[in-house]
């Protein structure tokens, strides 16, 4: 991987104010990425790209990632910056609504890293868990949304996002199959791994 072009990926996409994965969250996936080094990767929200061609450093050596991304102006940027990176043959990207795309998958995944649209986490949640391995690990994004998911906040803007979000962090907690973890990393983390 081209960690020059990385930096430029990012110092672009901060510029531009295009949400791309926290340094400090970061730091936490790839610690799990390094224990796990998954075969296979299945992200919901690619955004630009930058944390696809970072977790792709983790895979196995025939590893790769799928990611899905519904805007096409991303999409084009996104693979312009994986080609950058030179790791084009290790991310797939599916363009278009995951809530269309998700449900024709047929793989299943050592992870699934969910950081799309806050209001479709449970939905995006089913999915993962229907796609994910025996031993496999959810790690969602931003599931404490600027502190409002804890607090009382119910401000009609964010309201459908703050609801869902919660139904998520129950549904993870609660699932006697998974063994989740609420990280204060960020913007909230949630890592969920498939109890044996």
């Amino acid at each position: 991987m081209n960690k020059v072009e990385l930096e430029k990926i990012k110092k672009k996409a901060l510029e531009e104010k295009i949400p791309i994965i926290m340094d400090d969250t970061l730091e936490v996936i790839s610690k799990i990425l390094k224990e796990q080094s998954p075969l296979k990767i299945l992200e919901i929200g690619t955004a630009v790209g930058y944390s696809a061609i970072c977790f792709s450093e983790y895979l196995k050596p025939n590893g790769y990632i799928d990611t899905i991304e519904r805007d096409s102006v991303r999409v084009e940027e996104a693979k312009q910056n994986i080609k950058k990176a030179e790791v084009e043959n290790k991310i797939h990207i599916f363009e278009g609504d995951a809530v269309e795309i998700l449900p024709t998958l047929n793989e299943t995944y050592d992870v699934v890293f969910i950081d799309a649209a806050k209001g479709k986490y449970p939905f995006f949640l089913k999915e993962a868990l229907r796609c994910l391995n025996t031993n496999g690990i959810i790690i969602a994004d931003n599931v404490l949304y600027k502190g409002y998911v804890m607090s009382d906040y119910n401000k009609h803007k964010q309201r459908t996002a703050v609801r869902n979000l919660r139904e998520y962090i129950a549904e993870v907690t609660q699932n006697p199959n998974l063994q989740t973890e609420i990280l204060e990393v960020g913007d909230g983390l949630a890592i969920s791994k498939r109890k044996k």
